[in-house]
């Protein structure tokens, strides 16, 4: 323990040598309020401010935290991208032809996923809540790969519609389980990057979905090439969530593979979050404010106009590429590009967020909605013939995914409270949900290969999520010049508290003096 002569949580005076077993059942176990509160309580009087930690400790314990936590988010994430593109390689496959698809038809299998998402998304939000988040989130993912493989059996479009409809109520949990286990185990300094590195695993979705489907494309069995694609990937989405279950944490205070002390300073770190810890019950004053706090609807519409372009590009790629005069196989190797390409949108976006003076988020998002603007008038304006410049402007438009996923870090350091961060997360995913069901309907057949509707839709919808960055911007700066004012005259009072004192109570963002909100 550091050699501190007395430690004071919510002004109880700690001698270093008191048993901390015998504070905790006092005050400390009334207002830390956790299953977990005498680890949490310990935490705070073995580390009482954030100088305490010793750096390189600290450092070895970031590396181990990213080592446990990023490959399995990651590797989660690339089966949860390849899912939502099997229905885009099944379209070059025939499914269009074996299963009598009219056009409309397959738009409404790319919407219909996203109704089950809908209906879904803040029930298992809430549930997740009262759950152990790391098993909740792994049986969700064995439960979507066993669909996806039933989908294999359809033989009609009201058969595949129900399955696709099934999985998308199934996937709804993916995100917010993501975001709040990078919420839980790390700074709000550290998460755009952790972000950046999970969520570019859709990049690596998009590239991989493109060598799976045109090793699928080989396979010459007693089954169509599409009904291939979705067994195999399936049967790895169910694989993968056995591996979660055995081996994704729970908890900061039962993860395991760390050390007694390695949990406290995991632990203590969060306290300059102010976002609170997790809690097992649902605070409804909570789920109220979230959804008549202003900020929540801003994320929602950003999560809608985000998605527009998300939701026609992953089930129309590989028809638009297709439409510019390359074979089957071919078109599914072009996906490749285009995946790396969002990898590398991603990374820069998490290091422009990263290097960038102390809230410029906001900024570093609305400067990668250049590239994918400039790429939407491109593919509008070039000459039908001038194939590889088009191709070029298609890949020039995932550079928005950079943008969405910087803001992500933003919402999840904005929002304290454990009821409200469900609800708050939930709603830009059902925004989300929004934008991706009526995304696929601007794509009309017969203006393929262009698809002018399609291309007009995303360039609309990034030039209202480029105005959102900085509405979030300005709301931000506004409030905390508030928040400011509360604390001022909260000291005069004599009323404000330390940081350890609201560190770990179950405090909205709005509740807490302490809170500051980055941008």
């Amino acid at each position: 323990m550091p050699n501190v002569e007395m430690g004071k949580i919510h002004d109880i005076p700690v001698p270093e040598e008191a048993c901390v077993e015998d504070v905790t059942k006092s005050d400390l176990a009334h207002e830390i309020r956790h299953p977990h509160h005498e680890i949490y309580a310990e935490a705070l009087l073995r580390y009482p401010t954030d100088e305490h930690f010793d750096k390189i400790e600290e450092a070895k314990l970031r590396r181990k935290l990213d080592y446990k936590i990023l490959p399995l988010l990651g590797i989660c994430y690339f089966f949860y991208y390849v899912d939502k593109t099997t229905l885009s390689y099944a379209a070059i496959f025939g499914i269009k032809d074996d299963l009598s698809l009219s056009s409309i038809d397959y738009s409404w299998l790319s919407s219909i996923f996203y109704f089950g998402w809908l209906v879904w998304a803040i029930p298992s939000n809430l549930i997740m809540q009262r759950s152990p988040p790391g098993w909740y989130l792994a049986v969700n993912i064995f439960l979507w790969g066993a669909l996806l493989m039933a989908q294999a059996g359809a033989h009609n479009f009201s058969g595949l519609a129900a399955l696709r409809a099934l999985s998308g109520a199934f996937e709804a949990i993916a995100d917010p389980a993501f975001m709040l286990i990078t919420s839980m185990y790390y700074t709000r300094p550290e998460q755009p990057i952790r972000i950046a590195v999970w969520y570019s695993f859709n990049g690596v979705g998009v590239a991989g979905g493109g060598l799976i489907g045109y090793a699928i494309g080989h396979i010459n069995g007693a089954l169509q090439s599409w009904r291939y694609e979705f067994l195999i990937i399936g049967a790895f989405c169910s694989f993968w969530g056995i591996v979660l279950f055995l081996l994704v944490p729970n908890s900061p205070a039962k993860f395991r593979g760390f050390s007694h002390d390695e949990r406290l300073m995991m632990i203590a770190r969060m306290r300059q979050n102010q976002t609170g810890v997790e809690q097992q019950h649902i605070n409804w004053g909570q789920v109220m404010e979230a959804i008549l706090d202003y900020k929540s609807w801003l994320f929602f519409f950003l999560g809608f106009t985000g998605n527009i372009p998300n939701g026609g590009i992953s089930n129309f790629s590989t028809l638009v590429i297709q439409g510019l005069g390359f074979d089957t196989l071919h078109t599914a190797l072009l996906g490749i590009p285009q995946g790396v390409l969002v990898v590398i949108w991603i990374a820069l976006g998490a290091a422009c967020s990263h290097y960038m003076p102390k809230n410029c988020r906001t900024l570093a998002s609305a400067i990668f909605m250049i590239p994918t603007i400039a790429g939407a008038f491109g593919f509008l304006f070039a000459p039908a013939d001038a194939y590889v410049g088009r191709l070029i402007c298609f890949y020039l438009t995932g550079s928005y995914q950079a943008s969405f996923v910087i803001c992500l870090s933003v919402l999840i350091g904005n929002t304290g409270g454990q009821s409200k961060k469900m609800i708050v997360s939930g709603m830009i995913w059902l925004g989300a949900c929004l934008g991706n069901i009526i995304s696929p309907f601007f794509y009309k057949s017969e203006q393929a290969p262009s698809y002018r509707l399609g291309i007009g839709s995303l360039l609309v919808a990034n030039f209202l999520e480029l105005a959102l960055f900085f509405v979030l911007r300005y709301s931000f700066m506004w409030e905390n010049k508030r928040k400011e004012k509360i604390r001022e005259q909260m000291r005069q009072d004599g009323r404000l508290q330390t940081a350890n004192e609201t560190a770990f109570k179950d405090l909205t963002d709005k509740e807490n003096p302490n809170f500051e909100y980055i941008y």
